[in-house]
């Protein structure tokens, strides 16, 4: 129906007027604001090759899995994962969400790199609690030691094309998760 009426309008000298080229007419700004959201996006978007070429090459994306996790009275559970990585040369923010039946985690961290030496902060939503950063690593391998008031982890991941393992062991609130991840 559309090429009909495109064809219509060709024979009799008219061209055609899109519902976009009306909106940019009627709203001249929908246009460069549509533009810009685009460009915006664009920009926060990593490309797999700029992706690769820093200290977190690899790890861009969404991950999921599962492992198991101790907690504090020795009970063990499986737990189901998800994570996200935003990587951007020697920036990335990491958010790693695991849950079982009956204990969930939400870990968010923002880190940089400054040649093998990583640092930054990080917060886990559901206790309410953040700190800073430390460790070393690259190539997709990492060491990293968590700290809080009250609070003290290591955690170890290590990156091998579609598969990742985190390790994380910690003094209080669960002893140990072991988390298996793939994309």
């Amino acid at each position: 129906m559309g090429h009909q009426q495109a064809c219509r309008a060709a024979v009799d000298g008219k061209l055609p007027v899109s519902k976009i080229h009306r909106t940019s007419k009627l709203f001249p700004s929908a246009r460069r604001l549509t533009f810009g959201a685009a460009f915006a996006a664009a920009t926060f978007a990593v490309s797999p090759s700029h992706a690769q070429s820093g200290p977190f090459a690899g790890m861009a994306g969404t991950w999921s899995g599962g492992g198991s996790v101790t907690l504090d009275d020795g009970s063990r559970e499986r737990i189901r994962c998800r994570a996200t990585y935003r990587v951007g040369g020697v920036n990335m923010a990491m958010s790693l969400t695991c849950a079982s039946d009956a204990y969930k985690f939400n870990l968010q961290a923002n880190v940089v790199a400054q040649g093998s030496s990583i640092s930054g902060n990080w917060t886990e939503a559901s206790r309410g609690i953040s700190g800073s950063l430390q460790g070393r690593g690259g190539g997709g391998n990492f060491q990293v030691a968590a700290n809080a008031a009250g609070f003290n982890a290591n955690l170890s991941m290590r990156t091998s094309g579609n598969r990742q393992s985190v390790s994380i062991s910690a003094d209080s609130g669960f002893r140990s998760a072991s988390i298996s991840l793939s994309r």
